[in-house]
């Protein structure tokens, strides 16, 4: 893109009234799941693509089927046990499984590339759409003013606006988000469109925020790139994707392959580096054999709007919650009703420049696996859906084995101990019923069940061992990662480490499942993207029970079999590690001490791209924002003014059924004598309810503040 592109330059919009544009309504119906689209698209399929599926079928069936033959070898299928039988049956599940993995991977390296648009294509005008629920407004602002002023110095800001959508449900954040972004529009001027609505009702948490905003204001879009609170695209990455879906009309999402950045803490950098390796083949694979068929992880991807309006209203399910209600894992459904309805669905794997941060600790990924754990489980009632092609069915059916395949190895493990126990405890009998001149002697191949063990950590570690190869044929992996000796000894840390972590998963994922089973739900929590590391107290609540399953399993484990005690002793020594593992995975002592010795370190940490290094800058330089929101706003008129005009007015009680919230927060402001006297006596939704008020607003700025006492010396 060397010479200067002509795109239009947005108008200020600094001054719209409500915090959002003129109404542009479109249409959006929930879909119905019964029903069979005649949209389907037609043509021959890709031969690349076609070969990929044929590599991928035919790795997953041939590891599958060698592995159930040695196994039979093991446990001798004419003599076959209930329980041996139970244990062949989960082995060639969970091994099919893991084959699958690692045969996606082998069909990547057969992917063509992607064509992309010419450099002076149309881009329309899209949507930077940020759908946030009680975050930190500093990190998600400041995220959106690189993006916009990247896009500035382009000089394609005139196809782009940006469009905050508020979940928040909580004053104080609420407030803070309309401060930040008010600072925001006087940072960008004149140059984008910045809209911001806060909606009252939360229906459907994130998949109703955005669908709330297609029905009233989605007709004034071509496209919307859709973001987390942690999202950062590369200007250049956001213009290409507005230019290949202006260049094929039958596109209708295309997903970027985002890397993970910014961790600081232990178990940040580890999965940082892991999805800067190994994450690149494994993307690679899932785009060769899904092809036009793939499939959409819910941010940092650009979306036909007028598209997704007409297939991807999503019904609410029958049934009570956690299978009922609505769906909480909506993007794969989302793509696989898209594809229904004819259009493409596509992965942009070519394309760089499109990151997000992970979660700092072992708790915060088990805080956010449970609410994936239900939402992945939950297509168990929409995986039969008519009219889904087979290939949206598989993306379906690998969210849902991606959390049933914990507790798959967990009732392997489980079976292996009894038939352990089994062994030391009931006598074998030697001579049937049947009359024999011999005794039958039980039968155990330990030669067989060692080749069979690393047979299937072959299989297992193949993804990791094709994403070292890439990487290592990858100058900016080498460069960045301190050459091929660093990137080595990195997979080698990371394995150690990943071996270890795994057991523990292993049980915090079961018992989500169990949980689901059990009708419990998962409910809505914040989640928090900062580092920061749990405290002792945490870990031990958190972990107390891991550990305590360990040293139990241990001592029954030696007194059956000191062999048996060596083969589980790795898995035994995660799980009782897990309180000062989960501790330290939080740590950026750690974190810092790992990168000094040249550890799990990535490209875009030792080279920070000139995006990344603005977004941080602006985070540094960026005044603090009010934790008392309501105190902030009552002793700051312009603040209180600009929060009054920036907000879209509160949506009116039905008739006769008064909200009593607003009713309890004016008679306490009437009653209060001070302004802190009124603000200790408000509940948090008496709270918001005041702040979406300027009549209560104005209440509450017309408080004095406390008489302090006065002090005689």
């Amino acid at each position: 893109m060397d010479r200067e592109l002509t795109f239009p330059t947005a108008p200020d919009f600094a001054a719209a009234p409500g915090g959002m544009p003129p109404d542009a309504p479109l249409d959006m119906q929930a879909q119905d799941l019964s029903y069979t689209s005649s949209n389907r698209l037609k043509g021959a399929l890709d031969s690349s693509i076609l070969f990929s599926r044929v590599v991928l079928i035919n790795v997953t069936v041939a590891i599958t089927a060698y592995g159930t033959y040695e196994m039979l070898q093991v446990v001798r299928f004419s003599s076959m046990t209930l329980l041996q039988g139970m244990m062949m049956l989960f082995f060639t599940i969970s091994l099919a499984w893991i084959a699958f993995s690692t045969g996606s991977v082998v069909a990547g390296w057969s992917k063509r590339r992607e064509p992309i648009p010419p450099d002076d294509a149309p881009a329309g005008l899209s949507a930077l759409v940020m759908p946030i629920y009680n975050e930190d407004p500093q990190r998600t602002m400041t995220a959106l003013q690189a993006m916009a002023e990247a896009l500035k110095d382009l000089g394609v800001n005139g196809s782009f606006e940006i469009v905050v959508l508020s979940d928040s449900t909580n004053a104080d954040a609420w407030i803070r988000e309309t401060v930040a972004i008010d600072r925001l529009r006087a940072a960008l001027g004149g140059t984008m469109a910045l809209w911001y609505r806060r909606r009252w009702h939360n229906t459907a948490r994130k998949s109703g925020n955005i669908e709330e905003f297609i029905r009233r204001w989605g007709a004034r879009f071509d496209h919307m790139i859709v973001l987390d609170a942690d999202s950062l695209i590369d200007a250049r990455t956001l213009l290409r994707l507005a230019q290949t879906m202006q260049a094929d009309p039958s596109l209708g999402i295309l997903q970027t392959a985002p890397q993970l950045i910014g961790a600081s803490t232990f178990f940040g950098r580890l999965q940082q580096f892991a999805a800067c390796v190994y994450g690149p083949v494994i993307t690679r694979g899932l785009a060769a054999w899904s092809g036009s068929t793939g499939n959409y992880w819910g941010h940092n991807a650009i979306i036909r709007v007028k598209a997704f309006a007409a297939n991807c209203g999503l019904p609410e399910l029958a049934g009570r919650k956690p299978f009922g209600g609505h769906v909480l894992s909506h993007d794969f459904v989302e793509a696989a009703l898209m594809r229904r309805g004819g259009w493409k669905v596509c992965m942009a794997t070519q394309l760089a420049g499109s990151w997000e941060e992970s979660p700092p600790s072992l708790i915060d990924i088990a805080v956010r696996d449970r609410r994936w754990a239900q939402g992945n489980l939950q297509h168990l009632k929409i995986i039969g859906a008519s009219g889904l092609s087979f290939t949206s069915r598989l993306h379906l059916g690998i969210g849902i084995m991606s959390y049933l395949s914990a507790p798959l190895w967990l009732l392997l493990l489980g079976i292996g101990f009894a038939l352990a126990l089994q062994a030391h405890l009931i006598r074998p009998e030697y001579f049937s019923h049947d009359f024999q001149l011999f005794p039958t002697w039980p039968i155990f191949n330990a030669e067989l069940m060692t080749a069979l063990f690393w047979f299937s950590m072959v299989v297992l570690l193949t993804p990791k061992l094709l994403g070292m190869l890439s990487g290592m044929f990858s100058r900016r992996i080498r460069k960045g990662g301190g050459g091929m000796i660093g990137v080595m000894a990195s997979v080698l840390v990371e394995a150690i480490l990943s071996a270890l972590y795994a057991p523990i998963l292993m049980l915090i994922q079961s018992r989500h499942v169990f949980e689901v089973f059990l009708g419990r739900d998962s409910g809505w929590k914040t989640q928090r993207r900062d580092g920061g590391a749990s405290t002792w107290a945490e870990a031990w609540q958190f972990h107390r029970r891991h550990m305590a399953i360990s040293c139990v399993m241990a001592v029954i484990v030696w007194f059956l079999s000191p062999e048996l005690f060596i083969w589980v002793s790795p898995a035994l020594l995660g799980l009782f590690l897990s309180v000062p593992l989960s501790r330290l995975s939080g740590s950026r002592s750690i974190g810092r001490a790992l990168a000094l010795v040249g550890l799990l370190r990535t490209p875009e940490e030792m080279h920070p791209p000139a995006l990344v290094s603005r977004r941080l800058e602006l985070l540094n330089e960026a005044p603090p924002l009010p934790d008392d929101g309501l105190h902030f706003l009552a002793r700051n008129r312009e603040a209180r003014l600009a929060h009054i005009h920036g907000n879209l007015p509160r949506p009116a009680d039905p008739r006769g059924r008064p909200d009593p919230h607003a009713f309890t927060a004016e008679q306490k402001l009437v009653d209060a004598r001070a302004l802190e006297e009124a603000l200790a006596w408000l509940t948090p939704i008496e709270r918001v309810e005041v702040a979406a008020s300027a009549r209560m607003l104005a209440q509450l700025a017309a408080l004095p503040e406390a008489q302090r006492p006065a002090y005689f010396f």
